[in-house]
């Protein structure tokens, strides 16, 4: 138990806070729309047996008031359509401004540094947390905690109703509402927990085999293993169908559990009832309405069972993104270094969790104003290592560091399926169209945005589609200008582009790094070629450091790839 309230506490605190008018509004219209049932069953029962006792002689038929039961009859079917109708509106836009917060504090906790690194090492995981995980949870308002409120409700009522006739009998069903009806609830969930965690892990499963089905036929192809994957699929989907079958059956038991629990309360009303009527404190319409009210009253703990089926799969969920709700720590801010200096490193490491050698070791550095940077060495030697942390983006492991405030462009121009506007604005969000245009000017891109028909307001595909890899990394190179960071940090500027292209990317890169401080990570002589002093990294330790002029300097430049 103590472990259900650790899981469920970060989500149901996200509940109390996300619309917590509407959550509330929901549950009481749910309710109102339950009662509104079972008192119109109820006021129909009475009125017809009423009825038809008053038929039986002229004096009675003609002194019985038809009017105000069927008025109340009428208020009470169009008061319980309005009700559900509100019901349903409210509590589904409830739930999908609490779905939206919990998306937004998951995309805010998987911004933490290393948190959507080790989720992209497996994206069919990420994908599943961000689809279904997120999903699942909706169970928890919808098809639990309202089902649950309007049930006791209920109960409450019918116990109220049938105690005015004798109050033992309502306490008596009061009691077996509650028992029969929360009891079958809480089995069902306690058996279908081990059947919704396989079917969890088998549609995880399945997702992943699918996705490396689809995005590695080639590789599995060439390796001679196309039939292995699709077999590992089949036995997934068997896996799968199984845990389905399982569930199945526990919903069939529990339905049967509740139709049982329905008939049983069914016969003592009847035998309660009639025994009252036969005594003569009711009369045949009062029985006929316990008889109904009684039948009407189990119907909210049935609706709960399908909740209480779902309830170990929200846990599951829970369990999986509560750790990633509350909002990330802020990372410490660097110190500024001293006067004249744009960074300075001093006896700095670097180690990724789990790896058995640093990355980076005892690395003493200074940049200062205006100065550049670029870091030259092997694939793997501690490049772009120490461009993350220069960024931020990596802890150190011992040392010092302080630096200027740093904008990081990576070697890969990431873009998102939304228009140049938005695409750009993720550098500033607060940019005006002029500012967005003058930073496009100045990478190069001005003309081509002009043509465009609809302009800031193109829209890109998946991964920037519609634009050219020299157009990526230019609209990525406005994004720096935007930025207005004193210290830029390039790696690989132009990797991937045609010379024509990469020789603009670099003409456009001189007059934007006027007064800023650069370093750049590379292994080609144009990008060298900008720094005043190489700095050659080997094996995670600076090797050497040559300032321009020097004869180690030419030597290490024309060691660089050519243009």
């Amino acid at each position: 138990m103590r472990r259900l309230v650790r899981d469920m506490a970060p989500v149901l605190a996200l509940f109390a806070c996300e619309g917590r008018r509407r959550l509330w509004t929901g549950a009481a219209l749910a309710a109102a729309t339950v009662l509104a049932g079972i008192a119109l069953l109820g006021l129909s029962g009475w009125f017809i047996t009423a009825t038809a006792i008053a038929g039986l002689t002229t004096a009675t038929a003609l002194a019985f008031d038809v009017f105000m039961p069927s008025s109340g009859i009428r208020l009470l079917a169009l008061g319980r359509t309005a009700a559900r109708y509100g019901e349903r509106l409210v509590t589904h836009d409830a739930t999908l401004a609490v779905l939206a917060g919990l998306r937004e504090r998951l995309f805010r906790g998987w911004a933490a540094p290393g948190a959507a690194g080790a989720l992209m090492l497996r994206p069919a995981r990420l994908l599943f947390r961000l689809t279904v995980d997120i999903d699942a949870l909706d169970v928890l308002y919808l098809r639990v905690l309202v089902p649950l409120a309007a049930a006791l409700v209920t109960a409450l009522a019918a116990g109220v109703t049938l105690g005015l006739m004798q109050p033992l009998f309502g306490l008596a069903v009061l009691g077996f509402l509650i028992a029969a009806g929360i009891g079958l609830a809480l089995a069902a969930a306690r058996a279908a927990g081990p059947g919704m965690r396989r079917r969890a892990q088998a549609t995880e499963t399945l997702r992943a085999r699918v996705i490396d089905l689809m995005q590695g036929q080639t590789e599995l192809v060439m390796a001679g293993r196309l039939g292995a994957q699709r077999r590992a699929i089949a036995a997934t989907d068997a896996r799968l169908a199984a845990a389905e079958d399982r569930l199945n059956r526990i919903d069939l038991l529990a339905g049967f559990g509740y139709g049982a629990a329905s008939a049983a309360l069914l016969a003592g009303v009847l035998v309660v009832a009639g025994a009252l009527a036969e005594s003569g404190r009711i009369g045949a319409p009062v029985a006929a309405l316990a008889l109904l009210v009684a039948l009407a009253a189990v119907e909210p703990f049935a609706q709960l069972r399908r909740g209480a089926m779902e309830l170990p799969r929200s846990l599951i969920s829970a369990r999986r993104l509560g750790p990633r709700l509350d909002p990330p720590p802020a990372p410490p801010a660097a110190p500024l270094p001293e006067p004249g200096f744009a960074a300075q490193l001093q006896g700095v490491g670097l180690r990724h969790p789990g790896a058995a050698r640093a990355v980076l070791a005892g690395i003493t550095l200074e940049l200062r104003v205006g100065e550049r940077l670029a870091l030259i060495g092997a694939s793997g030697a501690g490049k772009s290592s120490l461009l993350a942390l220069l960024a931020g983006e990596a802890a150190p492991e011992g040392g010092r560091i302080a630096r200027s405030p740093a904008c990081l462009m990576t070697q890969r121009s990431e873009l998102f399926r939304d228009s140049l506007r938005d695409n750009l604005r993720l550098a500033a969000p607060g940019a005006d169209d002029a500012r967005l245009l003058a930073a496009l000017e100045a990478a190069g891109l001005g003309p081509e945005v002009a043509a465009l028909p609809a302009g800031l307001d193109t829209r890109l595909g998946e991964d920037g589609l519609g634009l050219s890899g020299g157009q990526a990394r230019r609209l990525a190179l406005a994004r720096l200008v935007l930025r207005d960071a004193p210290l830029w940090l390039l790696d690989e500027p132009t990797e991937g582009l045609d010379a024509a292209t990469a020789r603009d990317v670099i003409a456009r890169l001189q007059p934007c790094l006027a007064g800023r401080s650069a370093v750049i990570a590379t292994h080609i002589r144009r990008e060298a070629a900008l720094a005043d002093r190489l700095v050659h990294i080997d094996q995670g330790r600076i090797a050497a450091i040559h300032a321009r002029g020097s004869a180690g300097f030419a030597s290490a430049l024309a060691g660089l790839r050519p243009d």
